[in-house]
């Protein structure tokens, strides 16, 4: 992990297409500005875990539905 120091309004690059800018220091909150492609996903940690677990029951729900649908075919 690389830990950084950023003062308010400064920011870091990450490769040529994603600028990170602290736009706001309150307290113990830090508010960060992203400009990043609008085809690059981002979200906050939370939301993008309940996201993966959102997709990994979905697939599991639809390989119990293809089993269910190979055992009728094979009834037939």
């Amino acid at each position: 992990m690389l830990v950084l120091t950023r003062k308010l309004g400064e920011s870091i690059a990450i490769d040529d297409h994603i600028k990170i800018v602290v736009v706001q220091i309150k307290g113990k909150q830090v508010r960060l500005g992203i400009k990043a492609p609008k085809e690059t996903k981002i979200h906050r940690e939370e939301v993008y875990k309940a996201i993966q677990e959102q997709n990994t029951a979905a697939s599991q729900s639809d390989l119990e539905g293809l089993s269910d649908f190979a055992a009728e075919l094979k009834k037939k």
